[in-house]
């Protein structure tokens, strides 16, 4: 199809138009642009549970059975040193947000992540799962003002422990992680502890990573080796918990 030449503002104002021109000896040809979009992601190997997509509600105080009197125990730091051994795979193979270091979460944390999942999830499409149990472990304190002795103070709440490399919870469904993602940042932000949002080949390649590595490090003196040779007398110094993970997971 021949065209008149046009002025220069003109072939600007063509040139935002999806049909592109092109000169051949005076003439202008037409043609119209081809754009090859990536082929949309299949979601047939999916199955959303049908009984509950929603995080569950978690209950703020444990039930003990009529008469059993709630029992006082320690900090028990222990219980958020080094790595988790157990919690650490994804069951549905999707999304989640995973702890990157030990921390407490109080039930107050815990409601943050079930409503701003119950906000932004839809539910026909997409579920979540919880990764954690409900508070347990109690938290004791004493009244502003008080006189120290006495014994030990009463209960004032209940936490949930976490170690580092910990599923939080798990989202999954009909979606890609770009869909995700924005609202399980802000949720992993808010935690009281360092988290990330992860997908599964994130997940793998980052621990692929971390092998590699280890595995190629060339330096003899690492930490773990200096260690457990005593150099410069550092087990005068270490925490036991230094002593089993080499560092790597500080509480």
């Amino acid at each position: 199809m021949a065209l008149t030449l046009f002025p220069k503002h003109c072939l600007r104002a063509l040139s935002r138009t999806p049909v592109s021109a092109m000169s051949m000896g005076g003439t202008w040809i037409q043609k119209a642009e081809y754009k090859n979009f990536p082929k949309p992601p299949s979601y047939e190997h999916i199955t959303i549970p049908k009984e509950r997509q929603k995080l569950r509600f978690l209950e703020k105080v444990p039930q003990y059975p009529p008469g059993v009197r709630a029992p006082k125990m320690t900090r028990r730091i222990d219980l958020i040193q080094g790595e988790e051994e157990i919690q650490r795979d994804l069951l549905h193979g999707q999304y989640a947000i995973i702890a990157k270091r030990g921390g407490m979460l109080k039930w107050g944390h815990i409601e943050m992540i079930r409503m701003g999942i119950a906000r932004k999830i839809n539910t026909k499409k997409m579920f979540a799962v919880w990764r954690i149990d409900s508070p347990w472990l109690p938290r004791t304190k004493r009244g502003q003002g008080k006189r120290m002795g006495g014994g030990k103070g009463s209960i004032d709440h209940y936490v949930t422990p976490v170690r580092a490399e910990r599923i939080i919870i798990e989202v999954g469904g009909k979606c890609s992680f770009e869909e995700v993602y924005p609202f399980m940042k802000m949720i992993a932000e808010k935690l009281p502890f360092p988290a990330k949002v992860v997908s599964k080949e994130m997940l793998e390649a980052e621990r692929a990573e971390e092998e590699r590595l280890e595995r190629e490090n060339i330096n003899p003196f690492t930490f773990k080796y200096i260690i457990q040779n005593n150099m410069t007398g550092c087990q005068i110094w270490l925490k036991d918990v230094d002593r089993k993970y080499f560092g790597k997971y500080p509480a």
